[in-house]
């Protein structure tokens, strides 16, 4: 099934006091592309965490956000290391004595040194097992709503590029038709011209049934037509195939399709011939729009 690029996941659990949040977020890349924000007290297991979302999200441009909140911090206020600020009120008060100066001690100043609002002075150095499995845990289910969304979103991909190919399928069968009028006219074309310059004593037949041959082989697009067929129809083959991850391959096949598309409008020298093409080039541009999308 495709999956699409674009998704957001979100999963909540608690641990103790703790809420754990984890939030991920997914955009257009052409590699895996990960940024992330992890609360202070996880950091050490970042490695972990971008190692579980590369190998099942596989590409994207993806946001990571880790945050916790403890309910035995009144209000989730910052906590005052109480150590901290007595010691520097402490310092400043020998000061005080020590040089006779008589200054006050704004206690708003005192809480901007270093150290005084310290939010990990009240947590544990090290993050137990049973906390860190249930971080984990967390981040899988997150990764597992962010792929419901991208499937989602990888449903509509899939209608619109199959109609789009249905479209240049039909364009193409559309093609069978003034191509037969247009070797008809290139022929006669052809004639008239030699009669008019030819010399009174006429041109070799032979000769110009030799030129006209070659002449309209190199404008044949059967060969064309062909490929064309074939790449639209292993586009669809591709487009459902179960496991994700047909992006990059679905590209290629774009490509393909759109070298066919040009060689045939290289070769057209008939006007509504050519307005066909013009239609393919302007489908194909909109399915290799919907593709950058497809995981």
């Amino acid at each position: 099934m495709i999956h699409s690029m674009t998704g957001f996941g979100k999963a909540s659990a608690r641990f103790g006091s703790r809420t754990i949040t984890v939030a991920i977020k997914s955009l257009n890349s052409k590699q895996a592309d990960i940024s992330a924000r992890i609360a202070s007290a996880y950091r050490e297991g970042e490695l972990e965490l971008r190692s579980l979302i590369a190998d099942r999200l596989q590409r994207g441009k993806i946001d990571l956000t880790v945050t916790m909140e403890d309910d035995m911090l009144e209000g989730n206020a910052t906590p005052i290391n109480k150590e901290s600020l007595l010691g520097y009120i402490h310092q400043l008060q020998s000061i005080r004595t020590e040089s006779g100066l008589d200054f006050p001690i704004d206690p708003v100043a005192l809480l901007r040194l270093p150290g005084v609002m310290d939010s990990e002075s009240s947590r544990p150095s090290e993050v137990s097992k049973e906390e860190w499995e249930v971080v984990r845990t967390t981040t899988l289910q997150a990764i597992e709503e962010l792929q419901s969304f991208r499937l989602q979103e990888g449903k509509m991909l899939r209608e619109v590029c199959a109609l789009r190919i249905e479209k240049i399928s039909a364009l193409l069968r559309d093609i069978t038709f003034p191509e037969a009028e247009r070797i008809t006219a290139i022929r006669q074309r052809l004639e008239e011209g030699l009669a008019k310059i030819a010399p009174a004593g006429g041109y070799d037949s032979s000769r110009l049934e030799q030129e006209m041959i070659y002449y309209i082989e190199k404008l044949d697009i059967n060969e064309e037509k062909s490929r064309l067929a074939h790449h639209l129809s292993y586009f669809l083959e591709v487009l459902d195939a179960d496991a994700p991850g047909q992006g990059k391959t679905l590209g290629f096949i774009a490509q393909e399709i759109g070298r066919e598309i040009n060689t045939m409008g290289s070769k057209s020298n008939q006007a509504e011939m050519q307005q066909i093409v013009v239609k393919m080039k302007d489908e194909l541009e909109q399915i290799k729009e919907q593709v950058l999308n497809i995981l």
